[in-house]
């Protein structure tokens, strides 16, 4: 399955080939339309001129990677806020993973473990945690045991919650009409 979150194939080809872009774009996932959030690793490593690695992220200067975020159009909302968040994501993968974001599925016991690691990296509360698992399950096949019931809600097969569930431009509307019905639901009460 290709990941298709940013709806621009460069920028979703990244993302299929590089955990740290996909952990990044659900990290600028909030504020934003989803499709620019996940762009966004995309027009970092464009400004760059390669690919992203944690290292490289960690120890850029964070003035100048602010700058980099903020430049027209800039990555997100708040480019100030989110690149010290981006870069923060990135040392801590240096200090716990080697740098290897990977890592962090690839070396889980099991669903809660998968969730307590996601959890720990910066920027990661348990709802993002539990939608980045439910997309690793749902669209990149890593399915330690117990991933559905630790991505909670967002595990359920055939939802549509969350970006773990858009597969394509279909999909994003669907996912797009549950959140403003339960939005909707949300003001009724």
């Amino acid at each position: 399955m290709r990941i298709q979150l940013a709806q621009r194939t460069e920028a979703d080809d990244l993302l299929g080939r590089s955990p740290l872009a996909l952990l990044v774009g659900m990290l600028l996932d909030q504020q934003i339309p989803m499709e620019q959030a996940f762009a966004g690793p995309y027009t970092i490593s464009q400004r760059l001129g390669r690919d992203l690695t944690a290292e490289e992220v960690a120890s850029y200067d964070p003035e100048a990677f602010a700058a980099l975020l903020a430049e027209k159009p800039a990555v997100h909302r708040y480019p100030s806020s989110m690149a010290a968040r981006v870069q923060q994501l990135a040392a801590y993968l240096v200090e716990h993973h080697a740098g290897r974001p990977e890592r962090i599925w690839t070396e889980a016991a099991d669903g809660k473990d998968l969730l307590r690691r996601l959890q720990a990296l910066p920027g990661y509360g348990k709802q993002k945690a539990q939608i980045f698992l439910a997309l690793l399950g749902k669209q990149l096949g890593v399915r330690p045991p117990g991933w559905r019931e630790a991505a909670g809600p967002y595990g359920e097969e055939g939802s549509f919650r969350s970006v773990a569930d858009v597969v394509d431009a279909d999909t994003l509307g669907r996912v797009r009409a549950a959140k403003q019905e339960s939005k909707r639901a949300a003001k009724a009460k």
